[in-house]
């Protein structure tokens, strides 16, 4: 039986290959963002000193739905650059979470000054071309949906295209397998990418021990109180991917503005 991400993952090769056809590389090479000087995510969380929250913008997810019907990119992430975002990760993925490169674009248009991160289901090259085209600084790689041999091409060739590379891992297998030569941060991620519904922030505790001090540490999604924040960062994680906990409420900036207070508060 196939899991959601098997779906997801057939989906996006079939999506990649029509990508493919209709804009080539070479045309890619040619958007403005393409030749832009990227910024870093991990020398923005490793130099912060304090907790470093990557605020989301996610239209849906496959468990939830719908999570901010008519939300404006634009506003949403100007809003959190502003309220003191270290990152902030667009959604991509059209069939599954009602992204799309546009609400890249135009994030990247609305807030310069930010890094940026593709969040999509990455199995190709060409991927990597699209996200430097559509003016990332970081990509996501997904080590349960890759072969080490693909995590270190892909990472590789992020590099050369000076995007800094966030590992997602969910278990101690997924971590020992994947080569991080090319990796500039890894991701703990609490939820199940099988169903998208089971969710244990004690992931990240579990697996804080093994992850390397080569690279910066984040933990990722069900994460929803300064509480929980407070005792991931003591255990050593220094940013925190967040998107619905902002993107659920009528003003994600105010809701990120308020939490990032609540969370001074416990430091």
């Amino acid at each position: 039986m196939m899991t959601i991400l098997d779906k997801i993952i057939a989906n996006k090769r079939e999506e990649v290959g029509r990508a493919k056809a209709g804009v080539p590389v070479e045309a890619l090479m040619e958007y403005p963002y393409y030749s832009r000087e990227t910024l870093s995510l991990r020398q923005r969380l490793g130099d912060a000193g304090q907790p470093g929250i990557i605020a989301e913008f996610k239209r849906k997810s496959p468990s939830k739905g719908e999570i901010h019907p008519g939300a404006v990119v634009e506003k949403v992430v100007s809003d959190y650059g502003t309220y003191g975002a270290a990152g902030i990760s667009v959604l991509t993925d059209t069939d599954f979470f009602g992204g799309s490169k546009d609400d890249l674009m135009q994030a990247r248009e609305a807030n310069p000054f930010t890094p940026m991160l593709r969040k999509d289901f990455i199995v190709d090259e060409y991927q990597l071309h699209e996200a430097r085209a559509w003016g990332a600084d970081v990509i996501l790689l997904i080590a349960a949906n890759l072969t080490p041999e693909e995590t270190l091409s892909l990472s590789r060739k992020a590099r050369e295209l000076n995007m800094e590379v966030l590992l997602e891992v969910h278990d101690r297998e997924e971590l020992d397998r994947s080569p991080l030569d090319f990796v500039d941060i890894i991701g703990v991620n609490n939820r199940n990418l099988k169903n998208f519904a089971e969710n244990n922030v004690n992931a990240s505790l579990n697996l804080i021990q093994y992850l390397p001090d080569t690279v910066v540490k984040i933990s990722e999604s069900c994460i929803s109180s300064p509480e929980t924040v407070q005792e991931l960062w003591e255990a050593g994680y220094q940013g925190f991917l967040m998107g619905e906990n902002f993107m659920k409420t009528a003003d994600p900036g105010e809701s990120l503005k308020a939490f990032r207070e609540e969370v001074k508060k416990r430091l």
